[in-house]
């Protein structure tokens, strides 16, 4: 196929969550669109990267896709075979049909034809395509390549060393001794799962975290509408304090800053616990708070000094961006990391017709609202003379 037959108005790369939502709210205005995915699913993170005790950690209502509420009978926290149902209903409701198995290696504005180019490696054919479209929405997500940090001697560990997205259950590792590297609410709630599947686990514990409980959280996001930031972030940690307690007493630190400044201003999300913390009072969770050193064999050092043996390793340090390597152009919109320069409520919208969707730290709530104000935009654009 010539790259003739492939322009389109509006190229979307990615198709998870963010990229159906932009998906949808094009489609709602009949504004033409490619999405195109390097995987062979849409929400390939939730379908296949994604532990099997996984719920939204806010209430549904915040999590909904534009234009498509979640089924009232769904629960208030939806579990992640009910949020894959949701999803395929999606997909269905608004005919998106992504490309799938196409790798974006390079996307360049072209200046003399006013549009984007974009070459993506069939994965089936192994061919480079080629496509044009006024129009490039990133949408690739802040959680597009799993990162692990290089660690000394990692490669003598003679057990089962992965990363967050290859874990499933628990119950896999049941009796083993087992080091949860990061404390983030994916590893908070991976290691909850450890413990209850039998696994004697340690948990690494480096950053200050917030502990709010789900309520908190709803609460939090409530009075955000009529408060101010700090007034909700002091009443958080008020009663933070009161249900759990002094938790340096098992080895965490409270952030000086408030749990929902964090957020905005750095991407750190509370730990929005589901029973963890109660793992930590009674010991069952091990907390570890020194980097890691080295690792000898099973054994793993510490920083400070402390040698412990593990059966295997689970990483959920996260994930990075990859998307300045193959957007090239842009100078404007998109950090090195691949998160937006300009700052939040102006961050989706780039120059030249490039926008960006989900990458506001704000969850699927941000990325719904970018994937409104990207169409709209869009639409305003090509109505004009």
């Amino acid at each position: 196929m010539q790259e003739e037959d492939k322009a389109e108005g509006v190229i979307v790369v990615g198709a998870g969550p963010s990229g159906l939502s932009a998906a949808a709210c094009l489609r709602k205005q009949s504004i033409p669109f490619i999405i195109i995915e390097r995987e062979d699913c849409f929400a390939s993170l939730w379908k296949k990267y994604s532990y099997d005790r996984l719920h939204l950690h806010l209430r549904k209502q915040f999590c909904q896709l534009p234009h498509k509420p979640f089924p009232p009978t769904f629960p208030s926290y939806v579990p992640k075979n009910q949020f894959l149902e949701y999803l395929d209903d999606y997909v269905s409701h608004f005919a998106i049909a992504p490309l799938y198995r196409r790798t974006v290696e390079l996307a360049q504005y072209d200046d003399a034809r006013r549009c984007w180019r974009v070459e993506a490696r069939n994965g089936e054919s192994g061919e480079v395509e080629k496509y044009c479209g006024r129009f490039l929405v990133v949408a690739t997500g802040e959680t597009s390549d799993p990162f692990v940090p290089a660690v000394e001697g990692l490669s003598s560990f003679p057990g089962k060393v992965i990363h967050s997205t290859k874990f499933k259950s628990g119950k896999e590792f049941k009796d083993e001794h087992v080091l949860v590297v990061g404390s983030g609410n994916s590893g908070m709630e991976i290691a909850l799962d450890l413990v209850n599947h039998g696994a004697k686990t340690s948990i690494l514990v480096r950053s200050p975290v917030h502990f709010l409980s789900r309520g908190m959280v709803s609460l939090g996001l409530f009075l955000l509408k009529y408060l101010s930031l700090s007034s909700v972030d002091l009443l958080m940690v008020i009663l933070s304090t009161m249900v759990y307690g002094d938790v340096t007493k098992y080895g965490v630190r409270r952030p000086t800053e408030g749990p929902f400044s964090m957020k905005n201003n750095h991407g750190k999300y509370p730990i929005i616990d589901v029973g963890t913390y109660d793992k930590i009072k009674s010991h069952e969770l091990k907390v570890l708070g020194a980097e890691i050193e080295s690792v000898r064999g099973k054994d793993v050092l510490f920083k400070n000094g402390e040698l412990h043996p593990f059966d295997s390793i689970v990483f959920c340090t996260g994930f990075k961006r990859s998307t300045n390597k193959w957007l090239k152009g842009d100078d404007y919109l998109l950090n090195d990391d691949g998160l937006p320069k300009p700052k939040y409520p102006s961050h989706w919208k780039g120059n030249n017709g490039l926008y960006c969707v989900g990458l506001s730290r704000r969850g699927f709530y941000g990325a719904a609202a970018d994937a409104e104000n990207i169409a709209n935009d869009i639409s305003f654009f090509m109505q004009q003379p």
